[in-house]
């Protein structure tokens, strides 16, 4: 006589994060192939191990470096490691002992204060490399259109207050379902936890706010990086600077294209799907309650794609490094910098610029 009548618990589930998928509607067979625990745990380690390396390859070329352009590009590239690294080791210490232990949500976390912290996390250093990819392309923006209007580079410590400016930022977008906008529920096959796509007015502004702001991420960094790529171009095919080519430019303009190539294919996908998604379900008025199967499938699958990124970015940086590049292609050689391309410039300044 104590206990609620089945329709009440329900009612009252659905409430909380753990009324967004059925968890026993008999998906067994899908679950074993799409939520595989070894896809989990091999590509967490591989993205751990990838990460660390990154990161030691990046300190140990901060150290050798006197060029205060390219160390504050290093910063922000050491800030885009560690916050992948710190994404993978998060979530993975969460998704991957579900998929061994397969301990009960509602047993364990029946407050839903570790689905909120793992939500959290997913939007937090989801949100994260996206605009600390589209802050990059707009310092080198700056950095090769502009290269006179400032008189000197940004600093370490202005690269690290900008990388922390980007993390406050995102932190506070994951904060706002903890603050009252919008909902982390428990996502299929029930082990992480992530935006609640249901068409109720808190979920769907909160969806669009996460998905729109990293789309306009990336069209800002495509934008960015497109106008720096054709002006090095434009450069390199001028007949009086041809032999002076801006070896360490170009670096870090390869890798930055890398970057923005691989969120563009692992990102995109995902964010369209969770835009179209609620934007679909709108006519509903908020009675949909419950995910649809193939809604939640999709959803799992463009996660996996999202992973991706986290896996590849280091390489990026560990590939396309000139020291890499120099050992298969031997011809590379270093040159002058980018003040070589212009040699009308007071010498004045040429010394003043050269010794910054």
């Amino acid at each position: 006589g104590d206990m609620e009548p089945p329709n009440g618990s329900m009612a009252a589930q659905v409430d909380t994060c753990f009324g967004v998928f059925n968890a026993s509607d008999g998906r067994s067979d899908a679950q074993n192939s799409i939520a595989s625990p070894w896809f989990s745990t091999a590509f967490g380690l591989i993205g751990l191990c990838s990460n660390l390396f990154a990161l030691c390859v990046l300190i140990s070329s901060s150290r050798k470096l006197s060029s205060r352009t390219r160390s504050s590009f290093l910063v922000f590239l050491c800030g885009l490691v560690v916050t992948d690294f710190m994404g993978l080791l998060v979530t993975a210490s969460v998704i991957i002992p579900y998929h061994f232990i397969k301990f009960t949500w509602t047993k364990v976390d029946p407050g839903c204060h570790l689905c909120n912290f793992l939500g959290f996390s997913m939007v937090f250093f989801g949100q994260c490399p996206l605009l600390l990819g589209a802050t990059m392309a707009g310092e080198r923006f700056f950095g090769i259109n502009h290269p006179f209007s400032r008189s000197t580079s940004i600093s370490k410590r202005r690269a690290w207050s900008i990388v922390g400016l980007v993390w406050g930022f995102s932190s506070l977008l994951g904060l706002l379902p903890v603050l009252g906008l919008g909902q982390y529920t428990l996502q299929y096959p029930g082990s992480w936890c992530f935006l609640t796509l249901l068409p109720d007015t808190g979920n769907v502004v909160f969806c669009l706010l996460f998905a729109l702001l990293g789309i306009f991420s990336v069209l800002l960094s495509f934008i960015f990086n497109t106008i720096s790529v054709v002006t090095l171009c434009r450069v390199y095919h001028d007949r009086e600077s041809v032999q002076r080519r801006r070896d360490s430019e170009v670096e870090m303009m390869v890798q930055l294209v890398g970057i923005m190539i691989i969120a563009t294919i692992c990102w995109m996908p995902l964010l369209i799907f969770i835009v179209q998604t609620v934007l679909q379900q709108l006519p509903a008025d908020g009675h949909i309650r419950m995910l649809p199967t193939e809604t939640q499938e999709m959803l799992l699958i463009y996660i996996r794609m999202v992973t991706w990124n986290q896996i590849l970015d280091p390489w990026v940086y560990i590939l396309f490094r000139r020291a890499v590049l120099q050992r298969i292609y031997p011809s590379l050689r270093p040159r002058p910098s980018i003040l070589s391309l212009y040699p009308v410039l007071n010498p004045s300044l040429r010394r003043k610029f050269t010794s910054d």
